[in-house]
């Protein structure tokens, strides 16, 4: 009797637990208009805090889920940048390089204060550069927020998140070589991963718009088969043991720039894609090991400090040269303050890709992802709020 209830409690476990999330950040958004993704992470974190059967343990198949997840929202979020606003305002695009650079060489150095290897510290650096796609975005589509800081804050997004990737296949290759000392097996790797998971998302980006105008395929029904081709992408990238997170946004910008656009009501991917986030953020929360939180709460709050402050100085210092105000460019580089989701999820497959060090780095930023996780999406609305883009109604 006691193994069936067990068993019961198991099964029920994820179920539950999303559904009491849905609740919580229900109540909590019309009570005190706080962003649904925090209380998504707070349930999440109270369910790793009680260690409730079946949702802490390895469950199979939940990595791949969240990977889906994520892989849908850098679709959307691929879908939603102009190329060709990168040409004719070349500052936005040197600006997002310029900040992500900045960010690797503070970070980096201001890790070496602490007692870490040179491994962990670049492994580290590479994730500071990233910003959390799924928790900007969420915030965005849930403000109906539309403007000039929103604009910049999506396409300096994804261009963390892919100089992010770069990064930390530059560290993946470093690594191997510093343990194996084959340089052309790890660059070779590196070179494989990052060059196949674009081409793999640009193939789709052609391919399926060929498909949507050949079928004719009616307005509803794109929600469906750009889901399906995410499912496939992130499929076939974990077979090949290639970045879905890339292959995914590669396959958003591509795209667009075929002239497929999701429309308003198709953001998000609907119910689906409420759910899939939902699932996400509780999922990243449960992950966190409270044992190791207590260890690295000095390192977590000089990291945010000057990932922060390096994110803002360079929205402020290039806002007159990039068409903006030092006020939007201030209110950008707060905006930028998430990055979680994204770089657990990175920081995960490359310790599947077999980088050792990565499981060190998690323990060493357990605090600042449980900060970022939590507070993170609320400085993005007050960001947004402030800026005035915003189209929200009084539910």
């Amino acid at each position: 009797m006691p193994d069936d209830l067990n068993f019961l409690l198991q099964s029920m476990a994820w179920p539950l637990v999303l559904l009491l999330a849905w609740f919580v950040g229900e109540r909590l958004h019309e009570a005190a208009r706080l962003p649904r993704v925090c209380s998504y992470v707070a349930v999440g974190l109270l369910g790793g805090l009680i260690d409730l059967p079946g949702l802490t343990g390895a469950v199979p198949g939940l990595p791949f889920i969240a990977n889906v997840a994520l892989s849908l929202v850098l679709f959307e979020l691929g879908s939603r940048i102009h190329l060709r606003w990168f040409r004719h305002n070349p500052w936005v695009l040197a600006l997002g390089l310029i900040e992500s650079v900045l960010t690797f060489g503070v970070v980096y150095a201001v890790s070496g204060l602490f007692t870490l290897p040179t491994d962990t510290r670049l492994i580290i650096a590479a994730l500071c550069v990233s910003a959390s796609p799924a928790g900007i975005l969420r915030v965005a589509n849930e403000l109906r927020s539309a403007g000039q800081v929103t604009e910049r804050v999506l396409h300096l997004c994804a261009i963390n998140c892919l100089v992010a990737v770069l990064a930390l296949q530059l560290v993946v290759g470093y690594w191997h070589i510093s343990t194996s000392g084959d340089l052309v097996l790890a660059a070779f790797g590196s070179v494989h991963v990052l060059f196949t998971s674009v081409a793999a998302g640009a193939l789709l980006g052609v391919l399926i718009p060929v498909l949507l105008r050949a079928q004719r395929i009616q307005e509803r029904d794109i929600t469906l088969v750009f889901a399906l081709a995410v499912v496939l992408l992130t499929t076939m990238a974990y077979g090949l043991k290639l970045s879905p997170l890339l292959a995914a946004l590669t396959f958003g910008i591509v795209a667009r720039e075929r002239r497929v656009h999701l429309t308003n009501a198709q953001r998000g991917f609907g119910t689906a894609g409420d759910l899939l986030t939902l699932f996400l953020f509780v999922y990243i929360a449960s992950l966190m090991d409270w044992r190791n939180l207590g260890g690295g709460v000095l390192l977590g709050l000089s990291l945010i400090a000057v990932r922060t402050a390096s994110k803002v100085l360079c929205n402020v210092a290039a806002a007159r040269l990039s068409g903006s105000t030092e006020r939007k460019g201030l209110l950008t580089g707060l905006a930028l303050t998430p990055m979680s989701a994204f770089a657990i999820l990175l920081l995960e497959q490359t310790h599947l890709h077999g980088l050792e060090p990565a499981r060190d780095v998690f323990v060493a930023l357990a605090f600042m992802m449980l900060l970022q996780e939590l507070l993170g999406p609320l400085v993005t609305q007050r960001a947004l709020n402030a800026a005035a883009e915003t189209h929200v109604t009084q539910e």
